[in-house]
């Protein structure tokens, strides 16, 4: 049997209010932590995860290249630090914090979440990254120039933040 884990729950100021089991939040209401790792290279590319096509969000769709939600018990940092290397087998990295933005005022999702972004420079071959199938179907490098392209031609290629990491990340 599956154990089931709690997740963070927060108020619309990001303070901890309690923690729920993932199927018993209340879409447009409560409000959930997550975290996400933006990793770029020295040549300024960025690394993007497709998300397993078994994904109830964004199936099929590339992201960041790690991301998470929060549990019960567990910091933003211990979060990235597991799910980075869950799922793409990636141990003691060393990140910076970056932004944090929620999507309380994003009009068409349907959960409400604070995402703190945290920033790493990693130099190594896509295909070196150990992927954890269950989470992801594959990495890749593209060049920002890349993913406005196709951002800008099919908006469905990428998940539904990209353009928020745009303007985050990508229009410096």
């Amino acid at each position: 049997m599956i154990e089931k884990i709690k997740i963070v729950i927060v108020d619309k100021d990001d303070n901890i209010i309690g923690h729920k089991y993932r199927d018993d939040l209340i879409p447009k209401k409560d409000i959930y932590r997550v975290t996400a790792l933006w990793i770029t290279n020295s040549k300024g590319e960025v690394l993007c995860a497709q998300r397993s096509f078994n994904k109830e969000h964004n199936p099929g769709k590339w992201g960041p290249a790690v991301s998470g939600t929060v549990e019960e018990g567990e910091t933003r940092e211990e979060n990235v630090y597991k799910e980075a290397e869950e799922e793409l087998g990636i141990k003691d990295i060393k990140f910076e914090i970056g932004p944090k933005y929620s999507t309380l005022e994003r009009p068409n999702t349907k959960h409400f979440r604070f995402t703190q972004w945290f920033l790493a420079k990693i130099d190594r071959k896509a295909e070196d990254f150990k992927v954890q199938k269950e989470e992801v179907e594959q990495v890749k490098w593209f060049s920002k120039k890349e993913i406005l392209r196709i951002a800008k031609e099919d908006s469905r290629f990428f998940s539904s933040g990209i353009k928020y990491w745009i303007k985050l990340f990508l229009n410096k």
